[in-house]
């Protein structure tokens, strides 16, 4: 039988080092090099900026001549039908016998061509594509820095249901203690039986509250893993040493003397955000666009020079050559409205352009105003939470002791605990809206780059 209970222990050691070594630790640095390299979001905006690249290299090529090499070989076939014979003098003359021919053509040939001025089209459209690739770099640029900030302000929320399950876990086993307690004073005629049932249906409240927060915690960590592309049903430990909720008078002065200046934020975050610096090459793209488009009202000047074999027997195909070359001048003199119709199309966009870059400095300003605001309230909840957790411990640790002694009542006792576990979970919220604040004001600016 001892022989069992060892095997047992043994195996059942064994199952808890599988189960611990299949769990998966993932810090914060690791989420976000993970979600860099298999959020959705991140790769269609690497995908935008290889389609803008295309687009340059294409634009870069219309500064360089064509050349087009061709090859043919035609065979015509002529059927003639056989006329009737005519009389002259009684004596039949054929006219015509039927008969076929056949022809065979063999072709091939080379021709160059260079446009050598069209209306600074060319020159508008390699300034629109260099615009338009620069635009979907900073694009993809500001995409990963949202992804980024995502993924951080998932994580931290997983660590803040986390404690917030902890904080529910420690009020049920302080509930549970205490109805032990009244049980058994309830036993020896002590308590009465009114406030065993008080105090069971406190646990069970507890208990309630304890799943609700599990289960937070529970989907928080799953919309973290598939932020970041992960497996959800795998196990992973959400834990980095890095993050401290300890919050110093020190860390939170330094702070603040380094975000001291809104207006110079401001400044700063217009001239690195990377949504604000697309929306300004994009309307350096719609400016372009306009060049290009007015191009229609000019001549085109290009240079071409052929060469070209032709023979009806291919034996003899490179006896019959033929070299050509000249300058040839083209001019749409009337073209239906067709140019205007693109110009005014063109300035339409640029104008749009204008706007938006206008609104996105708006925006840009606007984010930034919010985050400082949101960190300074944060600030204040954080301070304002130390004071009211030490202030509710006390008032249940008084509490818990003069219902102990009988000069309180069950009431009161479950009242003060009831503070406590509040301002326990408005510790735990204010010090992660804290961190969370701090990281928004960072991503406000938009100075780092992943």
């Amino acid at each position: 039988m001892r022989l069992i209970r060892i095997t047992g222990v043994l195996l059942l050691g064994m199952q808890s080092a599988l189960v611990f070594s299949q769990t998966k630790v993932l810090t914060l640095d690791e989420a976000r090099q993970t979600a860099l390299e298999r959020n959705i979001s991140i790769a269609q905006a690497a995908y935008n900026v290889d389609a803008a690249q295309s687009g340059v290299l294409a634009s870069t090529g219309n500064y360089l001549p064509t050349l087009s090499a061709t090859a043919g070989w035609t065979r015509s076939q002529n059927d003639r039908p056989g006329e009737e014979p005519v009389y002259v003098n009684g004596i039949p003359v054929v006219a015509g016998a039927s008969g076929r021919s056949v022809a065979n053509q063999y072709s091939a040939g080379l021709s160059l061509g260079y446009t050598i001025f069209n209306g600074f089209s060319r020159e508008g459209q390699s300034t629109r594509a260099s615009s338009t690739a620069i635009a979907a770099e900073q694009t993809s640029a500001r995409t990963r820095q949202s992804v980024v900030f995502q993924v951080e302000s998932s994580y931290l929320n997983v660590l803040r249901n986390e404690q917030l399950v902890k904080v529910n876990e420690e009020n049920l086993k302080r509930d549970q203690q205490q109805l032990d307690r009244i049980t058994e004073s309830n036993r020896v005629g002590a308590l009465s039986i009114a406030d065993v049932y008080r105090q069971q249906s406190q646990v069970a409240a507890d208990e309630l509250a304890l799943i609700t927060a599990q289960n937070d915690y529970d989907k928080s960590k799953a919309d973290l893993l598939d932020l970041v592309g992960l497996n959800v049903n795998d196990d992973y430990t959400i834990a980095d040493p890095t993050i401290s909720t300890q919050i110093t008078k020190e860390d939170i002065d330094t702070t603040f003397a380094k975000y001291r200046s809104p207006a110079e934020l401001s400044q700063r975050a217009v001239a690195a955000r990377p949504d604000y610096l697309s929306a300004a090459e994009q309307l350096t793209a719609s400016d372009a666009g306009i060049r290009v488009a007015r191009s229609s009202y000019f001549p085109s000047i290009g240079a071409f020079a052929g060469y070209g074999v032709a023979s009806p027997q291919l034996e003899t195909v490179t006896k019959y050559r033929n070299l050509n070359w000249g300058i040839q001048l083209r001019w749409d003199l009337f073209d239906g409205f067709q140019t205007n119709q693109a110009l005014q199309s063109a300035i339409a966009t640029q104008r749009s352009a204008q706007i938006t870059l206008v609104q996105t400095e708006r925006n840009v300003n606007v984010d930034v105003k919010k985050a400082l605001l949101d960190l300074e309230a944060a600030r204040k909840q954080y301070e304002v939470s130390q004071k009211g957790l030490v202030s509710a411990g006390e008032d249940r640790k008084i509490a818990e002791e003069r219902y102990n002694l009988g000069a309180g009542t069950l009431l009161d006792l479950m009242t003060a605990n009831a503070s406590l576990v509040n301002a326990q979970a408005n510790q735990v919220n204010a010090s992660y809206n804290y961190i969370t604040a701090k990281r928004n004001v960072e991503y406000a600016l938009g100075e780092k780059t992943y």
